[in-house]
């Protein structure tokens, strides 16, 4: 049975999404031989730390568009863990597109209340249960090393304006007092991925597949049609791992251990990963 929120008697989220078709190349030479998500950060591979805490959040689904490497990462996570159940999808036009096109792919494949992650976060588990419902975004305060979009708040706490970069742009961003750092997590409501969908359709359609798809968040919150409310991230919780630089810091602030999630009975990833053939 699933649990409720109490505020709203909604029930939480327990599906994912989880976008890992990028090339990683600002991650090389570790990615020469492994996508971006199976690099190990503290002995541990990004991935791994991400399908635990969904695990131990009692998700049940996720769904994972893969792209570069893609065999790597269906043999490392298989068709479940815990009580997730795992569907993957790989892109065809992975080399060529950007995360805007990865979304587009899932949009006949979910159709209920979701939380949307990319594979390159580390963060402290326990900070997604408030994005367990839904229409809600991980936002941070700036920090020199930070890059990406960046979103204003109105007087309630919800974004008002998304500020992406431009195409192709990376480790750049607005620092304008009053900018927070858009982290790349958050949970959809039915009805807002539905109209999503919509705006993802229209620039695949016209072939602007090089876009990130904060684009379509950005036009959605200008129309009055988008309204997350921000979930704020302590700076020191949380990494976005791009370079090797990213890795080492994000090493100094994360622990090699990590508990077992909803019990020793489940198989973890570590020994499926120690079967012949596996990537570590």
């Amino acid at each position: 049975m699933h649990r409720h929120d109490p505020v709203t008697d909604r029930p939480q989220i327990r599906t994912a999404l989880l976008l890992a078709a990028g090339l990683g190349s600002r991650l090389a030479p570790l990615t020469d031989a492994v996508p971006k998500c199976l690099v190990c950060m503290s002995g541990v591979p990004i991935l791994e730390r991400l399908v635990r805490s969904l695990d131990s959040h009692g998700f049940e689904r996720l769904v994972i568009v893969t792209g570069y490497k893609a065999e790597a990462i269906r043999d490392y996570l298989g068709e479940s863990f815990g009580g997730i159940a795992i569907e993957h999808v790989v892109s065809p036009l992975f080399e060529t597109t950007n995360n805007i096109y990865s979304l587009w792919l899932a949009r006949k494949l979910i159709d209920e209340p979701f939380l949307l992650v990319e594979s390159d976060l580390v963060f402290d588990g326990p900070l997604l249960a408030p994005l367990l419902r839904p229409d809600r975004i991980a936002v941070s305060r700036q920090l020199p090393w930070m890059g990406g979009t960046t979103v204003t708040l109105d007087a309630g706490g919800n974004v008002d304006a998304f500020y992406p970069p431009p195409p192709g742009v990376y480790g750049r961003h607005c620092t304008d007092a009053g900018h927070f750092m858009m982290i790349n997590i958050c949970s959809l409501a039915r009805e807002t991925w539905g109209e999503v969908c919509e705006g993802l359709d229209r620039h695949v359609a016209a072939g602007r597949t090089g876009l990130f798809y904060e684009t379509v968040f950005e036009e959605m919150a200008a129309a009055g049609s988008m309204a997350l409310a921000a979930v704020r991230f302590p700076t020191e919780r949380w990494y976005e791992i791009d370079t090797p630089a990213d890795l080492h810091a994000a090493e100094l602030v994360f622990p090699r251990r990590l508990r077992v999630a909803r019990g020793s009975g489940h198989r973890t990833l570590a020994a499926a990963a120690a079967r012949p053939g596996a990537v570590m």
